[in-house]
């Protein structure tokens, strides 16, 4: 089981790495490192289970945070309409977006930064996700709100860059112009 001990901080280099694809059909390891990423996600929203480890509560988690070099991230949350996006993707690839863009109007976090970080990441409002489940399913997903925002963080992990990388420095609560804001 995955604990706050394994995931990497801010300032390690292989946050900064882009991470390799895994070769298909994935090996044991990688379908069990992947697992437990989805694992650590589901637990970690579980109050007595967060409690119990010490797991700082996230809805998505990529296997470079825990130091692992390839490309695998799992997302578990909710949109707004209360559906369940619970998913644990080898290689996801953003195949299309929206030109529209979107923010959360609490900004974001990473269970990988320990301190707050103010301000607006500009994302795009929606986006076509491709990937392959741990049961070497293929899978496409038009995502919107949360979920759209929730894995472009993810997939940006597995390309070294972290959601402050677009925060506007000079301005970090400037409303971004055009773009949807999001409620957390």
């Amino acid at each position: 089981m995955i604990t706050m001990g394994d995931i990497i901080r801010d300032g390690h280099p292989s946050l900064r790495k882009v991470a390799a694809e895994v070769s298909m059909p994935p090996s044991e390891e990688d379908k069990q490192i992947l697992s437990s990423l989805l694992e650590y996600v589901v637990n970690s929203q579980n109050p007595e289970m967060s409690i119990q480890y010490g797991l700082r509560p996230g809805i998505g988690l990529a296997a470079p945070q825990i130091n692992v070099l390839k490309r695998m991230i799992a997302v578990h949350l909710m949109d707004e309409t209360g559906t369940l996006y619970s998913y644990a993707l080898f290689n996801p690839k953003i195949i299309s977006h929206s030109v529209e863009k979107s923010y959360l109007n609490s900004g974001e976090g990473c269970l990988s930064v320990d301190r707050a970080i103010p301000g607006y990441v500009p994302r795009y409002a929606r986006i076509t996700v491709k990937g392959t489940t741990l049961n070497g399913e293929e899978v496409k997903l038009r995502l919107k709100g949360l979920p759209a925002i929730c894995f472009q963080h993810e997939i940006d992990h597995l390309n070294g860059i972290m959601f402050y990388d677009y925060i506007n420095h000079e301005d970090p609560l400037r409303p971004i112009e055009g773009a949807i804001a999001i409620e957390r």
